[in-house]
């Protein structure tokens, strides 16, 4: 991946546009899960490419930032999306991706440019307000190639540390990790997935990002060559993860967040040990 991507104009720029894609190589998974070969990626050095400060833009954006996350604060969407987390349900999958540890990294890929698109200062602002919301959610790092260095400069004073290479999806997860990926493109998806399918590691994230279950629909109805490529460890794990698609109740919160979903994985062991606790109390 080039270091001197330039932030795009667009709504929210493609994510993808600069993140190699790279063939696997022979390698074996471990554990029950479907078997696919796996590869290694080296990071890549990145930085923004202008390389003057703008104070007066820093604060502009800085004071937009906040707007939004005020104006988001106080919206049925995220009273709607804070009840859904809490449900006893997805309370449960994320106490079991914790495990023993009090908290869990989050990491943010692919935001897009927050000074020019609307989008990406909506995902931010969810971001940020449910670090500030629960204690379990840890230290923030976050990157996109088009980050700019005044747009990096607000993303640290907003307390996220930005990242000085470009790990192409591909982090691998040690501890428990939440990875925060709205309208990500399918291979960083892949990427991410591809780099923890190794035992244990799918246990240790939790996925916000676009929906499996419409990748899953789309290849049905049209079998995409370049989409079957893309998809092929998401569609792998149909049977072990747990999905849970939010709500975006406006249409003012349409366009940042509909199709996303909640993703857990290696779920299958707990999905036949909920069903054998349900008919347990039917024979009481």
């Amino acid at each position: 991946m080039a270091a001197s991507a330039k932030t795009s104009t667009r709504e929210k720029p493609n994510p993808t546009a600069e993140w190699t894609i790279v063939l696997p190589r022979h390698g074996k998974q471990r554990r029950k899960f479907p078997e696919i070969k796996t590869s290694e990626q080296k990071d890549t050095s990145w930085g923004p490419s202008d390389v003057e400060t703008d104070p007066e833009r820093e604060i502009k954006l800085m004071r937009k930032m906040q707007n939004y996350i005020e104006k988001l604060e106080d919206s049925q969407f995220y009273r709607t999306f804070l009840d859904q987390i809490q449900t006893a349900e997805m309370l449960e999958y994320f106490s079991k991706v914790l495990g023993s540890e009090s908290s869990m990294e989050m990491v943010v890929y692919g935001i897009g440019s927050i000074e020019s698109s609307e989008s990406s200062r909506w995902q931010l602002a969810l971001a940020i307000l449910m670090k500030r919301k629960f204690s379990w959610i840890g230290c923030m790092e976050v990157f996109d190639p088009v980050i700019s260095l005044s747009e990096s400069r607000v993303l640290e004073a907003l307390g996220f540390s930005v990242l000085s290479v470009n790990e192409q999806g591909r982090r691998k997860a040690t501890r428990p990790t939440l990875f925060f990926m709205p309208h990500c493109e399918a291979e960083l998806y892949d990427h991410l997935l591809e780099a923890n399918w190794r035992g244990g590691m799918l246990n240790r994230i939790v996925l916000f990002g676009n929906s499996f279950e419409v990748y899953e629909e789309s290849l049905s109805l049209c079998q995409n060559s370049f989409l079957v490529d893309s998809t092929k460890h998401m569609l792998a794990l149909k049977k072990y993860r747990k999905e849970f698609e939010i709500r975006t109740v406006s249409d003012d919160y349409f366009r940042a967040f509909n199709g996303s979903s909640w993703h857990f994985f290696g779920t299958v062991v707990d999905e036949i040990t909920l069903q054998f606790q349900s008919a347990l109390k039917m024979s009481d």
